[in-house]
């Protein structure tokens, strides 16, 4: 049986969000077309959902980092204010 990942070019966690996301829209085309046998459809089903956890990742951390950055200022106000009120 051919692979139906082949241009995977290592562990899927090493994929970064572009290349997730690329493959994901290749895998979801090629089940979209169809022409595939039930085993290679199911084989592309588990690829597409591998995928999909790994977009969310990437993107879950993404969300993660820019929570934290515009959550850092308004921290830093609140610390500086309250070690101001001290001062006083």
């Amino acid at each position: 049986m051919t692979s139906t990942t082949d241009d995977v070019t290592g562990p899927a966690d090493a994929l970064g969000y572009e290349q997730a996301r690329d493959e994901l829209i290749e895998v979801v085309r090629r089940l979209e077309t169809g022409g595939t046998t039930l085993e290679e459809s199911l084989a592309l089903w588990e690829r597409g959902e591998e995928l999909a956890k790994i977009c969310r990742r990437w993107l879950d951390g993404a969300r993660a980092r820019l929570d934290a950055a515009l959550a850092g200022p308004e921290m830093d106000g609140e610390a500086n204010s309250d070690d101001a009120d001290d001062d006083v």
